[in-house]
């Protein structure tokens, strides 16, 4: 049991000077040291450890709604396909360390190889490895030679990918995840460019819809983002080129936006010098110049907004997944309202009922931070303390 005293507590409910108990993996009181003190009365058997966080602020642990736990941040990310399934799974465990001890105490993984981010799930969730918690989608449900052919599950015509679909929920997929355009890292293919049909795009949601399970589309384009929101998609990742009318869809339909600035900032900031393929690098120029607007058409029209980073792609390391929260803020979004993308959004996104609030009956995935994070974005750079399930891990 932990007791964290003397500091302010910070979530979307707004910033208040409190106290915060934790037992058993879970937030047990929150509120003045009288009801703090009451809840570890009737819980201690064997005396609480008081963490003195005076000065500094508790908030949520970070939800990072898009990785790749398969990636590394490597200049050419294809070439993680040709390593072992045992230096795949190295990986995976690494990044999710990386990712828990910057304050991200959630990912979810919308593509890796074979089950490897299904497996690393249920190995965090047994306490084998340490690191964040990981919702998984399996494989990307993509067209034959289509964005990601290369670590994907290719399908064609709405019988195909229903199947496929069908196959990451037996896989035990907590989310499906389709292409419904190119994409910038697959050499070839046309970064807006619709892939999947609206037919085929339809067959997805159909699968997932019995078990209630989320959806996640990666598209570019806006005829791929209007016609992943008609299919009732849950979320758009990336929605580079999202116009106007893209935007309003989404905003109507409650339709979660991903928007992995990290992801353009990665690949743009370093360029071919780096290693990163030549091809991407221009697919990634062009796509950068585009993603003014499309934060402008997301902001008017009040599209929901989760955040997620792309982490594993090139130079966009899991240690560095905090810095999303700066990107969101340069584009447009308050400190405020990226805390709540980060948080409460994300938690939604994910079917989480149970994480992103510091409140009783939350599970404790905590941070310590500096400074108050609904005025300072920075402030979720290099937290003071990381608690994730109640356990401190940084």
């Amino acid at each position: 049991m932990y007791v964290l005293r003397g500091g302010r507590v910070a979530d979307a409910a707004g910033t208040r000077e409190a106290d915060v108990a934790v037992a058993d993996g879970e937030i047990v009181a929150v509120g003045d040291s009288g009801a703090v003190d009451d809840a570890v009365a009737e819980r201690d058997a064997g005396g609480a450890t008081e963490v003195d966080v005076d000065g500094r602020v508790v908030a949520p642990g970070l939800i990072d709604a898009h990785v790749h736990v398969m990636m590394d941040g490597r200049p050419d990310v294809s070439t993680a396909v040709s390593d072992s399934d045992y230096a795949a799974s190295y990986r995976a465990a690494s990044n999710l360390a990386a990712a828990v001890e910057a304050g991200v105490t959630t990912v979810r993984d919308l593509g890796s190889r074979g089950t490897l981010a299904l497996d690393a799930g249920e190995a965090v969730a047994a306490g084998d490895i340490d690191g964040a918690r990981v919702l998984a989608c399996g494989r990307n449900v993509i067209m034959t030679g289509g964005h990601g052919n290369w670590f994907g599950r290719e399908a064609d015509g709405p019988a195909e990918v229903r199947k496929a679909a069908r196959e990451q929920l037996k896989a035990g997929a907590d989310v499906l995840k389709c292409m419904a355009t190119g994409g910038v890292l697959t050499e070839g293919a046309v970064t807006g460019a619709p892939e999947l049909t609206p037919e085929e795009l339809a067959a997805f949601t159909d699968a997932a819809a019995p078990t209630d399970t989320p959806t996640a589309a990666h598209a570019h384009g806006e005829v791929g983002i209007k016609n992943a929101v008609e299919a009732g998609i849950s979320s758009i990742e990336h929605g580079t080129f999202m116009d106007r009318e893209a935007a309003e869809m989404m905003a109507e339909r409650g339709t979660y936006w991903v928007p992995t600035a990290s992801a353009l900032r990665g690949i743009v900031d370093n360029g071919v010098e780096a290693g990163i393929p030549e091809d991407a690098v221009a697919k990634a120029e062009d796509a950068a110049e585009r993603f003014d607007d499309a934060w402008d058409h997301a902001i008017d029209a009040g599209v929901p907004i989760a955040m997620g980073t792309d982490a594993g792609t090139p130079f966009n390391f899991f240690e560095e997944i905090p810095q999303e929260m700066a990107h969101m803020v340069d584009y447009g979004l308050s400190p405020e309202r990226a805390l709540e993308a980060a948080t409460v959004n994300a938690a939604d996104l994910l079917g989480l009922d149970d994480v992103g609030r510091v409140a009783e009956g939350h599970r404790a995935d905590l941070v310590v931070l500096d400074a108050d994070p609904t005025e300072d974005v920075e402030a979720w750079q290099e937290p003071d303390a990381v608690f994730a399930r109640g356990d401190r891990v940084a």
